[in-house]
């Protein structure tokens, strides 16, 4: 192993601290969805149980027990309750510009060292070939092949050495951008129902108070979907038809 370090040279050595790096993304990444791992639905249910029965209170403290990107964006609708719905959106702009940078975290990172690794493998190759064809151009004829075995080793082990790295860092990759696409969207829908359901119950209490009120906030349909809503479109958070570009690694801009 170390005979194959020293003929590898230096770019093995740049070779293997991207796969270093690599590695500690990808574990931190899962350790991170796994810490904010949370039944999406279990909690949907529980705040929405609370808000029809007018306890915001509790609703808030149960997104506040569960640490989440869909807790913390449930967390500023109901606090922006008693705002618009437009001013609601916004809100919920500004909440998802926090979150998303937080799951796409590193992301990027790995992407790129999935695209370079390779390169770096066939650097070394090129620099191992033209070693050995050095040797033939000093020597001419050799009858030795030793002195050849040193540019043809650094030439095929850095190539290897590219592939082991970029293979697993692309397929990390991949995963971890699904993750966080299928993240994304199902935060903008849970929030899109908790939203139509705020703004319900108080067009309801509205018109229990003041019954031509209360109509007038039945017969408006221009509700958060009526308007354009959230709905992921590439990468992006678009709310009420504003569109609020993500940070979407690899590209996904």
């Amino acid at each position: 192993m170390i005979q194959f370090l020293v003929q590898g040279g230096i770019v093995l050595w740049i070779i293997i601290s991207l796969g270093v790096v690599s590695t500690v993304v990808v574990i931190e990444r899962l350790l991170y969805f796994k810490a904010i791992a949370v039944d999406e639905e279990k909690l949907f249910t529980r705040v929405s149980a609370s808000i029809d029965k007018g306890h915001y209170d509790e609703a808030l403290a149960i997104c506040d027990t569960n640490v989440s990107p869909l807790s913390a964006l449930m967390k500023v609708g109901i606090e922006n309750r008693s705002q618009s719905e437009m001013v609601q959106k916004e809100m919920l702009r500004d909440a998802a510009a926090q979150e998303v940078p937080r799951l796409e975290a590193h992301v990027g990172t790995l992407g790129t060292i999935s695209n370079i690794s390779p390169l770096m493998g066939l650097l070394g190759t090129v620099i191992g070939t033209m070693r050995a064809f050095g040797v033939l151009g000093q020597f001419g004829a050799v009858s030795d092949p030793s002195l050849l075995a040193k540019g043809v080793a650094e030439a095929l082990i850095t190539t290897v050495g590219g592939i082991c790295v970029a293979v697993p860092s692309v397929i990390f990759y991949n995963f971890l951008v699904t993750k966080v696409n299928s993240l994304i969207i199902r935060m903008e829908n849970q929030v899109n129902k908790m939203i139509l359901m705020i703004n319900g119950r108080e067009r309801g209490a509205l018109g229990a108070r003041d019954p031509m009120a209360g109509a007038i906030g039945v017969g408006d349909s221009s509700g958060l979907l009526g308007s354009g809503g959230m709905a992921s479109t590439g990468g992006t958070v678009v709310f009420g038809g504003d569109v609020n570009p993500g940070t979407a690694p690899g590209g996904r801009r």
